[in-house]
């Protein structure tokens, strides 16, 4: 048995390795290819590409990636006819996986969504597009249930596979004695994403409200959290040429491979908008949901979204929980008033974990990738 599954950026390669690992797990000897990063090579998937080649984000920004995504385009699609699946996995990332599952289609092979696009918070008309290239989808959301129902598709809640990886690996005691911090004193955890074009938006404007608010109380302390697809390189080539604010950053600690641990031990996070307001939330850590783009993407996106909130923690609460800041009001002048609230009012804090507690239940149980896999074989035609 052979599966493709595809996975372009970050937050979906962590879901992809768990679902790899539960197909190996009950065919080890099952053939899996496809579009990944480091974790989904380990579990044992052969990469055709590295989601490093797909770190890109903003509708401009994309446009001048498009030759190297038609060029990925005529090498799946070569592999769908050499290789021959017998099933596709998608996992988010929509722009490319509906083009590919087209793809498959032409060629009959079935095709397994995993983590559906957002339709709900705009192009909803999407899909009807989706319901016709996909045989079923495996949503994370119990909200999409109806929603996939009432376009005419096949739908199943998995729960959300966050549920299965969110732990933190060391105590708070322990965390702050390697990063170089006192567990003492307050700390504000930094997530600036995924891709470098989100770090180099948001990171200065993280650096200085951290700067602001221990102005007013010097006892904070900042630290760095660094998504697996970004370096302290590329941290650094975000931040050459800006004196004052490589002079800044170099006094705050950067942590790899430790974001579950930021969310975890941090008593406030700065979060850019992404999968990681939703980690943060499942933590009950309060935090603040950041995001920037481009001036012309910025545009086009707010004449297409159609939901009030772009935070998934809010999203999937219903209501603002999270305080959101977009474009212009991503700035030290503005973020810094409602830090410093929220660090000199406890109470404030224990009421937005509480919230936060609510949105973790919403998610359904641990298990998903077992659900997908399963899934997925039952769709190839070798299922229990």
């Amino acid at each position: 048995m052979r599966i493709m599954i595809i996975a372009g950026e970050a937050s979906g390669e962590l879901h992809g390795a768990g679902v790899v690992a539960a197909l190996k797990a009950r065919r080890p000897g099952i053939d899996i290819l496809g579009i990944g990063g480091d974790r989904m090579e380990e579990a044992g998937c052969e990469l055709v590409y590295h989601i490093e080649r797909f770190s890109v984000m903003g509708l401009t920004e994309v446009v001048r990636h498009l030759p190297f995504v038609r060029r990925a385009l005529r090498r799946l699609d070569g592999l769908l006819e050499s290789r021959r699946p017998d099933v596709l996995i998608l996992i988010d990332y929509p722009d490319f996986n509906l083009r590919l599952a087209r793809k498959a289609r032409n060629r009959g092979i079935p095709v397994l969504y995993y983590i559906s696009p957002q339709v709900w918070a705009w192009r909803a008309r999407r899909i009807h597009t989706i319901v016709k290239l996909v045989d079923c989808m495996a949503v994370v959301f119990p909200f999409e249930v109806t929603l996939y129902e009432k376009a005419g598709g096949k739908v199943v809640f998995v729960g959300h596979p966050l549920l299965e990886v969110l732990e933190s690996r060391r105590s708070r005691t322990d965390f702050c004695a390697d990063a170089g911090l006192d567990p003492d004193r307050p700390i504000i955890g930094m997530l600036p994403g995924s891709r470098d074009m989100e770090v180099a938006g948001m990171l200065p404007a993280m650096i200085g409200t951290l700067k602001t608010v221990q102005g007013e109380l010097p006892g904070v302390q900042g630290v760095i959290g660094l998504a697996p697809t970004v370096s302290r390189s590329d941290l650094a080539a975000h931040l050459a040429g800006q004196a004052s604010l490589e002079e800044d950053a170099g006094r705050v600690p950067v942590v790899e491979n430790s974001t579950y641990e930021v969310m975890s031990h941090a008593d406030l996070l700065l979060v850019t908008s992404g999968t990681a307001t939703l980690e943060s939330a499942c933590f009950g850590t309060p935090l603040l949901v950041l995001y920037r783009m481009s001036r012309l993407s910025w545009w086009i996106v707010r004449r297409l979204v159609s939901i009030p909130d772009i935070g998934l923690v809010n999203v999937v609460a219903g209501r603002r929980i999270a305080p959101e800041f977009l474009q212009d009001e991503v700035d030290p002048k503005v973020l810094s008033p409602v830090v410093l609230d929220l660090l000199r009012e406890p109470e404030k804090r224990r009421a937005m974990t509480r919230e936060l507690r609510e949105v973790r239940d919403r998610l359904g149980t641990p298990g998903a990738s077992s659900r997908v896999a399963d899934l997925a074989l039952e769709i190839a035609g070798g299922g229990e």
